[in-house]
C-alpha cells in the first residue's frame, strides 16, 4: 500500500466521523442547541444513541434507517452526509498528498456542505457556518504570509460588502428583505477561500442556478422561499474547483 492511499483512507474515514458530526450541527444549531451536550439521541423517542449504533453510515445499514427503540424512519440526510464528506476528505487527500492545499479545501466544502443542508431544512445559515468558517480561511491564509492573507482579506470584504448592496438594492426596490443576513455573513467566508474574483464568480453561478430553478417554479405559479444559501454553496464549490480556469478563458474572451 502506497502512503497516498493510506493518507487517503485516513482522511477519508476521518470524514465520515466529521460528517457524523455535522449532522449535529446542521439539527441542532438552528435551533441555538449545543453540539456538545446532550449526547446524539432519537429525535422522535429521545432515547440516547449508543455508540454501536452511531458508527458512520454502518449503523444506519444495519438498523435499516431506523431507530432501535422506537422504529421509527431515521432520515437518510445522516448517512448522505456523512458519505459525502468522507468522500470530500478522500478526495481531498488523494488530490493533494500531504498538502495544506488539501485539507484547505476539505474544510471549505464541509463548511459549504453545513450551509447548503441547514438552509435547504430550516432556511437559515448559522453564523457558526460563516463566522467560523471565515476565521479558519483567513487562519489557512496565514501559511503563505502577507501575499495571501491580503487576497484573501481583500475577497471576504467584497463577498460581504457585495452581498449586503445586492440586498439593500432589492429591499428599495421590492419593499422587502431580497437577502437574508446568512448569506451576506456566507459571502465573506466564501471570498476568504476564493479571493474577490471568485466572489464574482460565485455569486454569478448561484443566480444562474437558482433562476433556472426558480424561475419556472414562478412562471407557473409555485413561489417557494428561495435557500440562496444552497446555490450559492454549488456556485462556490464549483468556483473551487475550476474558478481560475474560467476566470482565465473569460479574460482571454474579453482580451483582458
Amino acid at each position: 500500500m502506497t502512503l497516498e492511499l493510506l493518507v487517503t483512507i485516513i482522511a477519508g474515514t476521518l470524514g465520515l466521523m466529521i460528517g457524523s458530526f455535522l449532522n449535529v450541527c446542521i439539527t441542532r444549531w438552528p435551533a441555538e442547541l449545543s453540539v456538545i451536550r446532550p449526547r446524539s439521541r432519537c429525535p422522535r423517542c429521545e432515547k440516547p444513541i449508543a455508540w454501536y449504533d452511531n458508527i458512520p453510515v454502518v449503523s444506519w445499514l444495519l438498523l435499516r434507517g431506523k431507530c432501535r427503540g422506537c422504529a421509527l424512519p431515521i432520515s437518510p440526510m445522516y448517512p448522505a452526509v456523512e458519505l459525502l464528506i468522507g468522500a470530500i476528505w478522500a478526495l481531498m487527500a488523494w488530490s493533494y498528498p500531504l498538502e495544506l492545499e488539501g485539507l484547505r479545501g476539505a474544510v471549505f466544502f464541509t463548511i459549504l456542505v453545513g450551509i447548503a443542508f441547514t438552509d435547504v431544512r430550516e432556511y437559515i445559515i448559522p453564523d457558526e457556518f460563516t463566522w467560523g468558517g471565515l476565521a479558519f480561511g483567513l487562519l489557512f491564509s496565514l501559511a503563505g504570509g502577507l501575499p495571501t492573507l491580503l487576497p484573501a482579506l481583500i475577497g471576504a470584504v467584497t463577498g460581504f460588502a457585495l452581498l449586503w448592496l445586492i440586498g439593500f438594492a432589492g429591499h428599495l426596490i421590492l419593499k422587502e428583505e431580497a437577502m437574508g443576513g446568512g448569506d451576506v455573513k456566507m459571502m465573506a467566508m466564501v471570498g476568504a477561500f476564493v479571493g474577490w474574483q471568485g466572489v464574482l464568480l460565485t455569486i454569478f453561478l448561484g443566480a444562474l442556478l437558482g433562476t433556472i430553478i426558480f424561475l419556472p417554479l414562478s412562471l407557473l405559479g409555485r413561489k417557494k422561499l428561495v435557500p440562496f444559501g444552497v446555490f450559492l454553496s454549488v456556485g462556490a464549490a464549483a468556483t473551487w474547483i475550476a474558478g481560475p480556469a474560467i476566470i482565465a478563458w473569460y479574460r482571454a474572451y474579453i482580451g483582458l
